[in-house]
């Protein structure tokens, strides 16, 4: 297949619409399911390479859950604890922890599900049978693999009345060092972004801690290559083996630094014990239990618990979770991973990191303010490595 016809572009008025090889080489896809539009390649093919130098740095199964150009979370295939298992609603899946492409997808999925949900979903390896099954009850737009088991692309065939778009990519394809995209008319090329990440990367420690355990650099090198497929300016926080909360496309640091902080502070709130015992009545379906949950943590648009509210959604009036709860709960946080595209401005970006369990930074350094950011890291013990690369993404 040398090109494919899309429905439109990025909106529907976009037309025509098409993906091709500029130099009339046959696509590296196959078209197994469905029919993907613009925003889905889009999404397709910054995942595939995010899950793909995943799998090359850290020699596990990867996959990543993408929005709108950015992931939402990545993660690699480590087995889940039974608390993560039912906050990320897999705890009733026989066999989950025989598949580590099945770990990394529930974490993954798992991490931020009010954002993922009608996301694209990444594998680095073939698709399995769990995995599919995984995948399947999820609102999802499509997926996209090196390969399929039989069995498991059956699975994901009979999604959304056998319109589920799956994808199937030439592992072995090799884009050419230069790239090319137009703005109003006009070619912009530049070389690809091939720099390697991994944990040599991780060398110039410049806190007074120098200690990097192995789990810090797996989860730093995580929170590095999500980076560099997330829009910038983009700050990602990681932990066991997952990214935890990205705060992508926000012109402040300190605004990344924030929005990816207070998803990582959901995404542990999500495993209280109040929150894993909440009494949902049987009937309520899982996006719905979604936002419900992110309003019980963060009573944002609706008191969950109010009468007249906690009706609809349990069987029993829960206690809420207060902000003394809350505060306890996210004190005894401590061993995460924060990796920034570019450097940190001002320190209230470590301030702030802090107080969601922050213990590792990787950043490219070259601030005029350097010397604050590192004593304030000094200050809370944290390790940071200067990485000297900046990762922006657009």
């Amino acid at each position: 297949m040398k090109e494919f016809e899309l429905k439109y572009g990025c909106n529907p008025n976009q037309k025509p619409s098409k993906i091709y090889m500029a130099n009339g080489s046959e696509l590296p896809i196959e078209i197994l399911c469905g029919r993907p539009g613009y925003i889905n390649f889009l999404d397709a093919f910054n995942s595939w390479q995010l899950v793909k130098e995943l799998k090359e740095a850290l020699a596990l199964p990867a996959v990543t859950s993408f929005k709108h150009v950015s992931p939402t979370s990545a993660a690699v295939g480590t087995i889940l604890p039974e608390k993560l298992k039912k906050a990320c609603f897999v705890d009733d899946i026989d066999g989950l922890d025989n598949s580590l492409l099945a770990c990394a997808y529930a974490r993954a999925r798992g991490t931020d599900r009010m954002c993922s949900f009608g996301d694209w979903v990444a594998l680095s390896d073939k698709c399995d049978v769990t995995t599919a099954l995984l995948i399947k009850r999820e609102v999802s737009d499509g997926v996209i693999a090196p390969d399929y088991d039989p069995e498991a692309l059956e699975i994901l065939k009979s999604k959304r009345n056998g319109n589920y778009n799956i994808v199937k990519i030439d592992p072995n394809y090799v884009p050419a060092s230069q790239e090319t995209k137009q703005v109003y008319g006009i070619t912009f090329e530049q070389g690809r972004n091939n720099f390697k990440i991994d944990e040599e990367l991780l060398s110039n420690l410049v806190t007074e801690n120098k200690n990097l355990p192995d789990s810090a650099k797996r989860d730093l090198i995580i929170s590095l290559i999500t980076l560099k497929y997330t829009q910038s300016n983009s700050v990602c926080f990681a932990v066991d083996g997952q990214a935890i909360g990205v705060g992508a496309g926000q012109q402040s640091r300190i605004h990344c630094t924030r929005l990816a902080g207070s998803k990582a502070d959901t995404w542990f709130l999500r495993q209280h014990d109040k929150v894993l015992n909440l009494p949902f009545k049987d009937d309520i379906a899982r996006p719905t239990r979604d936002n419900v949950i992110d309003g019980y943590i963060n009573r944002n648009e609706e008191d969950v618990c109010a009468d007249g509210n906690w009706q609809k959604y349990f069987t029993s009036k829960p206690s809420p979770l207060t902000d003394d709860e809350i505060k306890e709960y996210l004190s005894t946080i401590s061993g995460v991973a924060l990796g920034s595209d570019a450097f940190f401005p001002f320190d209230d970006n470590i301030e702030r990191a802090y107080r969601s369990g922050v213990s590792y930074i990787a950043e490219p350094g070259g601030s005029i303010r350097d010397d604050a950011v590192i004593e304030c890291c000094n200050k809370y013990d944290i390790a940071m490595a200067f990485t000297g690369m900046r990762l922006f993404h657009h």
